[in-house]
């Protein structure tokens, strides 16, 4: 790995969870739409990524392999649950912020939980892409270089992306957040 000894292990270890702890939870919570199971998801990874020390040669792979497992992990765990609505509803339940008036929260509301749907319908080489770049705040290499594909593959895929989710959303509700 990219550190000796025991006692630079635990700091390099650290390092990279202090680093990539928000960013995966992120991810996790935009696949899975729970908090539970997506802490669950990005701490089993770190136990993967603990046990695979060695194998990683500087703190950005390890990074981009623990990216690659938390998305992972979080679309087996959508297959394995089939309960995707539940957990959309559960987490607007959730919600709660007061600082807006209760008209605005549910415009708010509404808007979130119909991009939600939609992005739901998308296949998931788009669903994945754009979860990654607006969710997990990643650029578009960062993106490649998770998903195996070439940056301007990433460009086109977001583009489509984007362009299938105004698609969808026009036709759920004939109206497109932002136009």
């Amino acid at each position: 790995m990219f550190t000796s000894g025991q006692g630079s292990l635990d700091q390099g270890f650290r390092l990279l969870y202090d680093e990539t702890f928000t960013m995966l939870y992120r991810v996790a919570l935009r696949i899975t739409y729970s908090e539970e199971a997506a802490e669950d998801l990005v701490h089993d990874s770190y136990i993967k990524a603990l046990e695979r020390w060695e194998i990683f040669p500087s703190r950005d792979d390890a990074k981009y392999w623990l990216i690659r497992v938390v998305k992972n992990n979080a679309l087996n765990w959508i297959k394995r649950k089939g309960r995707e609505q539940k957990v959309y509803q559960r987490y607007f339940r959730e919600r709660d912020d007061k600082s807006e008036s209760p008209e605005d929260e549910t415009i708010k509301l509404e808007s979130s939980a119909d991009i939600k749907a939609s992005l739901g319908l998308l296949p998931e080489k788009f669903k994945t892409v754009l979860v990654l770049k607006e969710y997990a705040g990643l650029n578009y290499k960062e993106i490649g270089k998770v998903l195996g594909i070439t940056e301007g593959n990433v460009k086109v895929r977001v583009f489509r992306a984007r362009e299938a989710l105004a698609a969808l959303m026009r036709e759920e509700s004939g109206n497109v957040p932002g136009s």
